[in-house]
């Protein structure tokens, strides 16, 4: 069984490192595996809506290679701490 990296259970700070994991079929999959720094969160009130604190997130980010903001942002579940991306050998 594969080990699927999970989104953390508080919010990501601005400066942190994040993996952007994205299922092959979404829209932005192109995005997937980038590591970027968060710029920006822009909270909503889907975490009302949903129960879980965390869905409100919606963040901004930038990329650590080229330092290039992307122009589409993330919600918090499309989202792993760099230091969770499972290594792979």
């Amino acid at each position: 069984m594969e080990n699927i990296p999970q989104p953390s259970d508080s919010p990501y700070q601005v400066g942190q490192r994040v993996r952007i994991y994205l299922d092959e079929d979404d829209i932005d999959a192109q995005y997937h595996g980038l590591v970027c720094e968060v710029i920006r969160d822009d909270p909503d009130d889907l975490g009302s809506l949903t129960g879980r604190d965390v869905d409100c997130h919606h963040y901004r980010l930038r990329r650590v290679d080229t330092g290039d903001e992307l122009p589409v942002s993330f919600r918090h579940e499309d989202l792993v701490a760099e230091s969770e991306w499972p290594v792979r050998e």
